[in-house]
């Protein structure tokens, strides 16, 4: 288990997470705001333009030597969407210095680079670079169109946009396409300002080190205004009467056929346990039924699963089928959800369940982003849920709690992208 010292400081939520398993030392800053149509595109931008350059090191070229010089540190961006948020992430990996013969101060130069980053970015007159914006709007654009070459993320996305049309959770983390051109270097950076006021800030350091030891190194180099609590967004449900079926085709070989349900419960609900058992059961491992009676005893599939948006109250399914398949598939998985809520699961099921939960919380709790990633869990919701509350309550999951949850799940929509047709089956 992991324990985990909070201070906020100013804007800022400062996240400590003390472990003696690690050579190096993890930075993680966290920028979440509610995901909006209007600025979802500059956002995606944001991460991409900062880690190009600072003022100290002005160019891609500089800032990559400079983190060698820090003994190979490493510098990543990341963009997600949890629930209604949109949620920027830059992650750096540096050597603790108690290892090294050297007595550079390293997590202070990490800290420090961090605040270069968000505080004293590369700019030009009154915006970013333009050189960096335009080089980095052109690799956005290559991102958001990629998503139409990979057909399995494309017809995820499609579920998103059909089943939660109009709400902000069908909007992709990279943004619109058609709204990269406008975007200009001091538009952006007038919109850059806005969030370090607005959004909402967690810096995690993971690694051997404690609370008292960095606070004032973390004070003295981000200086954020307080900023009011935001309530926390509850999921845009559309309540349909009718499951709703879109049928799209193009030039594939392989049928993908991605079901959307509403789970009708979060991560703030005391059910929560019960639905990843549930979801366990049906479609999220290996001795799932979807994965036994769609794909192994069928054939039906070259893959089938399923999975669970924890903080947005949905599941998807997700099946990869011959396109002549279309009907038997949708019928099998029909059938195991039925099978789900009439309770025909097997006590062995749960038990094996139970333990590959167990175990994927506890892998999870391997690694450093991996702790970071589950306390920001509880960032983002109401309830908090620490790792060992969370294991405790899987295992007092009971056969009468999983059925109850799953007479909760209702099928919203059916997406299947599909051959056009005349093609060769």
């Amino acid at each position: 288990m992991f324990q985990e010292e909070v201070k906020t400081i100013g804007g800022l939520r400062l996240h400590v997470i003390p472990t003696k398993k690690y050579k190096t030392n993890t930075l993680v800053l966290k920028m979440k705001a509610p995901l909006c149509e209007k600025d979802v595109t500059m956002r995606a931008l944001v991460p991409y333009v900062l880690q190009n350059a600072t003022e100290r090191h002005p160019s891609m070229k500089a800032l990559r030597t400079y983190l060698d010089e820090l003994y190979g540190a490493t510098l990543q961006v990341d963009l997600a969407k949890k629930g209604e948020n949109h949620i920027i992430t830059i992650r750096m990996d540096i050597a603790n210095e108690k290892f090294l013969g050297d007595t550079s101060p390293l997590l202070r130069e990490a800290l420090t680079l961090f605040s270069d980053m968000l505080f004293r970015p590369f700019t030009e007159g009154d915006g970013f670079s333009v050189a960096i914006v335009e080089q980095e709007k052109r690799a956005l654009k290559q991102k958001i169109q990629s998503l139409f070459d990979d057909k399995m993320r494309y017809a995820q996305h499609r579920l998103m946009e059909e089943m939660y049309k109009g709400s902000p959770y069908a909007l992709d983390v990279h943004g619109k396409l058609e709204d990269v051109d406008s975007i200009d270097a001091k538009r952006l950076y007038e919109h850059y300002e806005h969030m370090l006021k607005h959004d909402e800030i967690d810096l995690y350091i993971v690694g051997d080190v404690m609370l008292a030891h960095v606070e004032h190194d973390v004070a003295e180099r981000f200086s954020l205004e307080v900023r009011p609590p935001r309530s926390i967004a509850t999921p845009t449900i559309t309540i349909r009467t009718d499951v709703q079926e879109v049928v799209e085709k193009q030039d594939v070989k392989q049928g993908k056929l991605h079901l959307g349900y509403r789970t009708n419960t979060t991560y703030n609900d005391p059910d929560y346990d019960a639905l990843q058992v549930w979801n366990g059961i049906f479609g999220g491992f290996a001795h799932s039924k979807l994965f036994i009676n769609v794909r192994e005893k069928a054939s039906l599939a070259y893959y089938a699963a399923s999975r669970i948006e924890s903080h947005q109250g949905m599941m998807m399914v997700m099946a990869g089928i011959d396109p002549s398949k279309y009907e038997r598939a949708l019928e099998i998985i029909h059938a195991q959800a039925e099978a789900m809520r009439n309770g025909q699961f097997s006590d062995e099921e749960i038990v094996q369940t139970k333990a590959v939960i167990r175990n994927q919380l506890l892998e999870t709790i391997d690694t450093a982003r991996g702790m970071i990633e589950m306390s920001y869990h509880n960032v983002i919701a109401t309830n908090q849920r620490p790792l060992q509350q969370w294991l405790e309550g899987i295992e007092k999951v009971t056969r009468e709690d999983i059925v109850r949850v799953g007479k909760k799940i209702e099928l919203d929509t059916i997406y299947f992208l599909t051959e056009k047709e005349g093609e060769k089956k």
